[in-house]
């Protein structure tokens, strides 16, 4: 590494946010611009560590390291060389990954990590700055058609990989707009869309087909898409979510986090809609699930100016730091606290609600809850704990369970894994030519897992097509460094 003292020397600094209270008045990023060269220096404190841990703690397999040092001699073009070999699209993973390289970066064994995702977005906007990243069409065509169902970071990844390849490439998307989760699930405090049309008109660019407000399984059959393409990669994701059987789930005012922040990120956007607004101005909200859907669902809430915001959590509060059964170099699980927390919320963990409570006019009131004790696996009610909370929005923030099978699934006849997930062997399905990819083949999981899922189905499919792939391997990567 070319700073041999860095990690001795330097602390660890992101940049800054904007004040909560000026933030939520609007939905742009929320965090202020930050010098190159603090930059330069966060790069400084990787620390040669010899057996880079960050390696095994990426789904990509980026080459931290090498790209860290790259932007520490202020070689830009090397560093995004570098970060592009492995990673298709880091202006998504260097602003909504929850960073799990960090976690098990060496230097976080005693002092702060590395920080690693705030080089890796200003890697990739360097270069866009420089001019480096410029739409790269394939210089020959292989006579062979791929259909992408989904146009989410699985399915972007996967088209991306296989167009570099050769292939004819089309994306199918039933909403108006490409990105998935990106465009539609991810607040723009966090991922404004300008990012994801970027990269989009890029790929456009490089000759791959988007086919919007196109409903795979009733606008097109899966025979037809079988009949006209080569291959099919199922990236639709996890879209199905998780609900909670309990009295009065019924009543007017309880909806899935989903259905709120699709909504918002389509205002945002000027995207019209025809359901019923679920807004949260003036209102005694109330989330239900401690991870980061939840915590999205706080930001827009602050955003909406809500009376109140309560978030409940059924697992134990977590600890500030690691505890003895949460060694490094394992994903820590300690207490988080988001932006969207410091903009106004009150949590509570270890609740269970117990039921929805409405008015004569079948609009939900109240949350009645009941506080509980964990033993292991399993909990227990506490008696005398429970309570009824003031709630006019409650949002459902509890997670997905696998998805969609009527339509498309249920026409190819894939076969389905124990979980309700699409069940593969090497990203292959059960139905010959046709494979599968991201939150449809693993259940839900991360953006950055989702983009390592496209790039490895992408060269099981140019396998398959080919009877070998040129496209690199996460395992065994093509590019020397």
């Amino acid at each position: 590494m070319g700073s041999v003292e860095g990690f001795l020397k330097v602390d660890r600094e992101l940049p800054k946010s904007k004040p909560p209270q000026d933030r939520i008045g609007d939905y742009k990023e929320i965090y202020q611009p930050h010098a190159e060269e603090l930059t330069v220096d966060q790069a400084s404190r990787c620390m040669d560590c010899g057996v880079p841990f960050c390696h095994n703690g990426c789904p990509l397999g980026n080459f931290i390291p090498d790209f860290n040092d790259a932007v520490y001699r202020q070689s830009w073009e090397k560093a995004a060389e570098l970060l592009l070999a492995t990673n298709n699209f880091p202006e998504f993973t260097g602003r909504i990954c929850p960073a799990p390289c960090e976690g098990s970066c060496v230097l976080g064994i005693n002092k702060p990590p590395v920080a690693i995702e705030h080089i890796e977005k200003s890697i990739i906007e360097k270069a866009y700055e420089l001019g480096l990243i410029k739409p790269q069409p394939p210089t020959q065509r292989i006579d062979k058609k791929v259909a992408i169902i989904g146009s989410g970071p699985a399915g972007l990844a996967a088209a991306d990989q296989l167009n570099k390849a050769g292939y004819q490439v089309t994306i199918y998307e039933r909403d108006k707009k490409p990105g998935g989760l990106l465009r539609f699930g991810i607040p723009d405090f966090k991922l404004e869309k300008w990012v994801v049309e970027r990269r989009v008109s890029a790929l456009e660019a490089e000759g791959i087909e988007f086919v919007t407000e196109c409903n795979v399984g009733v606008d097109i059959t899966g025979d037809e898409l079988k009949l006209k393409y080569d291959a099919v990669v199922l990236c639709g994701g996890s879209t199905i979510p998780r609900d909670v059987s309990i009295t009065g789930r019924e009543l007017k005012g309880v909806h899935f986090a989903m259905e709120f922040l699709t909504q918002q990120n389509k205002r945002v956007s000027e995207i019209p809609f025809e359901e019923e607004d679920i807004l949260a101005t003036g209102k005694d909200v109330i989330v239900i699930g401690g991870g980061d859907t939840g915590s999205d669902c706080i930001g827009t809430s602050n955003r909406h100016q809500a009376k109140s915001i309560l978030q409940f959590e059924l697992l134990d509060k977590p600890p500030v730091g690691r505890s003895g059964a949460n060694p490094w170099p394992e994903w820590p699980l300690i207490l988080r606290t988001s932006s969207s927390h410091e903009e106004g919320c009150e949590r509570e963990w270890s609740i269970l609600t117990k039921e929805f409570i409405g008015n004569d006019k079948g609009e939900i009131t109240g949350l009645k809850t009941v506080k509980i004790e964990w033993d292991g696996r399993s909990f227990k009610e506490i008696e005398g704990t429970e309570q009824v909370h003031p709630c006019d929005l409650a949002l459902l923030a509890v997670g997905f369970v696998h998805p969609q099978k009527e339509g498309l699934l249920d026409q190819l006849g894939v076969a389905l894994d124990e979980r309700g997930n699409v069940s593969t062997r090497g990203y292959q399905t059960s139905i010959d030519k046709v494979f599968a990819a991201g939150d449809m083949r693993r259940g839900q999981s991360l953006v950055v897992w989702a983009i390592s899922e496209g790039r490895e189905a992408a060269r099981m499919v140019d396998q398959y097509l080919e009877k070998e792939s040129k496209l690199p391997s996460k395992l065994v990567s093509e590019y020397q460094v």
